[in-house]
């Protein structure tokens, strides 16, 4: 898996950019199946988190999370997203 994150509206301090590796390593049973992750983070009044997987069989999913709290935002994503790999992955296991 390749994780690409993008930053718009505000410059991403390296706290959160550490925070997000640590929550990546969430999904890390994911890495085979996972081709890329594109992570894209805005920040206007609250954190509005973007995320588009795309998966080694040609599946994308996108999941997104709203906060106004940067932590708390990545989490919500993280649920979000830990829960559609996990249903993607048991659709293709049922194939």
């Amino acid at each position: 898996m390749t994780p690409s994150i993008n930053a718009v509206g505000f410059t991403l301090e390296q706290k959160q950019s550490e925070m997000i590796d640590s929550k990546l390593k969430r999904i890390s049973y994911a890495d085979d199946l996972i081709v890329d992750l594109m992570l894209k983070i805005k920040h206007d009044k609250a954190y509005v988190f973007d995320a588009t997987a795309n998966f080694r069989w040609g599946v994308q999913a996108h999941v997104s999370a709203e906060d106004f709290d940067f932590a708390a935002a990545l989490n919500k994503l993280m649920d979000v997203l830990d829960n559609k790999i996990k249903k993607e992955k048991d659709k293709v296991q049922e194939k």
